[in-house]
């Protein structure tokens, strides 16, 4: 059974409850521990001729929510290196923002994820830890699910949100969970169903990998 696109715990219906909880406060920070504002100025959104056709560059559409916020405002990911000075998407495989974030040493480590891994956007979030966007194969509601990064003991990589909706909803603060775990919302009545789609197309059924890494 499919998720109704106008389920407002999802896509694009989701993302429109965060849009008018940020519109009220705007340069309110998206994390709770440093100054970074979901705002800067006036709201920099896509015109809507550049939004109709911009795609990733593996040719692969952006996630509904995505779309829904750059059409409000891009200089949030702007700010976090999505776009060149042309205003084209950047992508980086997870190895190279592993090296850029974590330290050059780190990078022979996670460069074999590049085939599932290897188009990635970072995004706000994390402080030993890091959150990324990972283009790839869509979810049933047409999102790209977002990972999160743990250096703080052993190296870990697994699925923390089913999609940049679900990511924005908890960063804005209106997904009533409690994060025991990074990928707590495999177990989720709502959630789960997205997470375990995810689980089998890129980790063979699991949730996350682990230091050191099998590539299996």
């Amino acid at each position: 059974m499919s998720i109704d696109p106008a389920d407002p715990a999802h896509g694009v219906a989701l993302t429109d409850c965060v849009l008018a909880r940020i519109r009220r406060d705007p340069d309110a920070s998206v994390l709770p521990y440093a100054d970074v504002p979901w705002v800067v100025g006036r709201p920099a959104p896509l015109p809507p001729e550049v939004l109709a056709d911009t795609t990733f560059p593996s040719g692969r559409p952006l996630p509904p929510s995505l779309r829904a916020w750059l059409a409000f405002d891009s200089g949030l990911l702007r700010r976090y290196g999505w776009f060149d000075a042309s205003g084209t998407l950047t992508p980086r495989p997870l190895h190279r923002i592993v090296a850029d974030e974590m330290g050059a040493w780190w990078e022979a480590e996670f460069r074999p994820f590049a085939g599932r891994f290897g188009e990635c956007f970072l995004l706000p979030g994390g402080s030993d830890s890091r959150r990324v966007l990972a283009v790839g194969e869509p979810d049933s509601t047409g999102e790209y699910p977002v990972l999160a990064l743990d250096f703080d003991d052993l190296p870990f990589v697994g699925l923390m949100y089913p999609g940049f909706d679900v990511y924005l909803a908890h960063t804005a603060g209106l997904l009533d969970r409690e994060f025991t775990g990074y990928s707590v919302l495999a177990d989720d009545p709502v959630y789960g169903r997205r997470m375990r789609e995810h689980a089998r197309i890129r980790f063979a059924g699991r949730l996350c990998e682990q230091f050191p890494f099998a590539h299996s």
